[in-house]
């Protein structure tokens, strides 16, 4: 894969748009949806805090890098962004923008031919070519094979496997329906729906035929009355009593708002009380991690290694650990049990739980004494006695 020796096409091709920008009277498009928008910050909030590790097959396991390359994709991917930042973009439009699809251009340093900016593309004005053997992306005027490119995928399109497929169908009607259960709840908390006092009056008075014989009959009544004196009525012309309005409850917006989140977080694969139905729950959490986040960082990584990646020993890794939901009594508790099975080391478990590294706490200890792993041999018990 000879990424290095892009060539520009001058070709004459037509720029797609993505239907979710087109602003037509009674649309909305699923970035102004605010559920569709929270499940998938949070998802590329957390994916895009997992570190990004490169790796080495060895003989003993697998043994973390740290080269050029490593720095590269884990801290500066683009000069003018952060690993976080460039994560974020390129799983946003996984899951929003790009309709199941990421492209990033990889950009060369022609001095050095190392890789200089992987730069992610607008996927507004990206569009597909398919070809005999593959097919091409257009950007802007060039095209690009996928060696020039990393091309992320979510979801693999039956007929097309290279593309992705994106959420944007399916969510379609249940966005609506939450706009249309917004503007109705909107109506209702005006308060034109729901006076304060409801005022009985005999239906055959003539006043009430018109907005201006209503007035008068307050004006006559209660306007006239001061502040915190009783009324005085005609008993058999009026009649005031408290009469409770239609609530959101009534018209069951509530039950059908929570059913269209519960659809949203299940179609996009977060805990529904990211969307307030429910309240948190740790394993549910902690379940999302290890599916939806471990997933698409599988994807990401995946990518990565086959675009980048020359040699069959190295490969990357994204790091789900820390995004975990642990206390720090199950932190400890865990690393003491690694510590006494002498497969970890103090400072290694003072880092888990934020603590500065003590010179002291460098050497393996084991039980039963908690002695040096290299002074085993030398405990009494282990020499034998006098008969």
């Amino acid at each position: 894969m000879a990424f290095w020796n892009r060539k520009k096409k001058t070709r004459s091709i037509s720029i797609p748009i993505a239907l979710g920008d087109v602003e037509t009277v009674g649309y909305t498009r699923l970035s102004d949806n605010p559920d569709v928008l929270i499940a998938v910050d949070k998802i590329a909030d957390l994916v895009s805090n997992m570190t990004i590790h490169l790796m080495e097959n060895t003989a003993d396991g697998d043994r973390r890098l740290t080269n050029e390359l490593s720095r590269k994709i884990d801290i500066e991917p683009h000069a003018n962004m952060t690993r976080k930042g460039w994560i974020y973009k390129i799983v946003s439009d996984l899951l929003l923008h790009g309709d199941g699809n990421s492209v990033v251009h990889i950009g060369v340093d022609p001095v050095t031919t190392l890789i200089n900016d992987l730069t992610p593309l607008q996927m507004q004005a990206v569009g597909y070519e398919d070809t005999q053997d593959g097919y091409l992306i257009n950007y802007n005027g060039l095209t690009y094979t996928p060696d020039e490119v990393v091309h992320f995928v979510i979801n693999p399109n039956p007929n097309f496997p290279y593309k992705g497929r994106g959420y944007r169908v399916a969510l379609c009607e249940i966005v609506k329906n939450l706009t249309q259960a917004t503007k109705t709840k909107n109506n209702f908390m005006s308060g034109k729906y729901m006076p304060s006092l409801i005022i009985s009056v005999d239906a055959m008075t003539e006043e009430l035929s018109n907005k201006e014989g209503r007035d008068s009959i307050m004006e006559k009544y209660f306007d006239e009355t001061e502040g915190g004196k009783p009324w005085i009525i005609p008993a058999d012309l009026i009649k005031v009593e408290q009469v409770k309005p239609l609530s959101l409850k009534d018209i069951a917006i509530n039950e059908g708002v929570e059913i269209d989140k519960k659809t949203v977080a299940g179609l996009m694969g977060v805990p529904a009380f990211f969307l307030g139905v429910g309240s948190f729950n740790k394993e549910e959490y902690n379940n999302f991690i290890n599916t939806r986040i471990f997933s698409i960082g599988q994807i990401i990584s995946q990518t990565l290694t086959r675009d980048l990646i020359y040699s069959p020993n190295w490969f990357f890794r994204l790091n789900p650990r820390s995004l975990y939901s642990y206390d720090l009594t199950e932190m400890v508790t865990a690393g003491s049990q690694l510590v006494d099975r002498n497969a970890m080391r103090r400072n290694e478990l003072r880092n888990w739980i934020g603590l500065d590294p003590d010179s002291e706490m460098n050497e393996l200890i084991v039980l039963e004494n908690y002695i040096p792993a290299s002074s085993i041999g030398q405990q009494n018990k282990l020499k034998g006695g006098d008969e």
